[in-house]
């Protein structure tokens, strides 16, 4: 249903060092930048996240949640310690979320803008 999504950030730099590291473990890169945004993607494809300076940008209120394909625990568990080392905020350590379904794996944090990110795996054994 959704082709991409753009997130605002406050401080560019700050934002483009923490989304480098933590979606280099969902084998995400980055495919673009310029002076005000960089795009992710794929290895080869377009940008599907892209990340905009945005001049009085404001986190996004109480409900914003982006979640984020892994295709493995162990990739969930890279995502949080890249996070947590690059400046999120800890908001839920990887694991089995079985309210959510069967073998769903995921580990929740707070970018350091605000924004809520979810990297979630189905079909983890439970």
């Amino acid at each position: 249903m959704l082709d991409h999504v753009s997130l605002g950030t406050a401080d560019l730099a700050r934002a483009t060092a923490f989304y480098d590291a933590v979606l280099a473990p969902l084998d995400v890169v980055r495919v673009w930048s310029t002076p005000d945004a960089v795009g992710y993607g794929h290895p080869g494809g377009g940008d599907r996240l892209a990340i905009k300076q945005r001049a009085g940008f404001a986190p996004p209120g109480a409900g914003f949640h982006l979640a984020l394909a892994a295709r493995r625990p162990d990739d969930v568990d890279a995502f949080f310690r890249a996070a947590v080392a690059h400046g999120g905020t800890a908001d839920g350590e990887p694991g089995l979320r079985p309210r959510y379904g069967p073998g769903y794996y995921a580990a929740f944090v707070i970018d350091p803008d605000g924004h809520h990110i979810e990297a979630v795996c189905h079909g983890a054994p439970e």
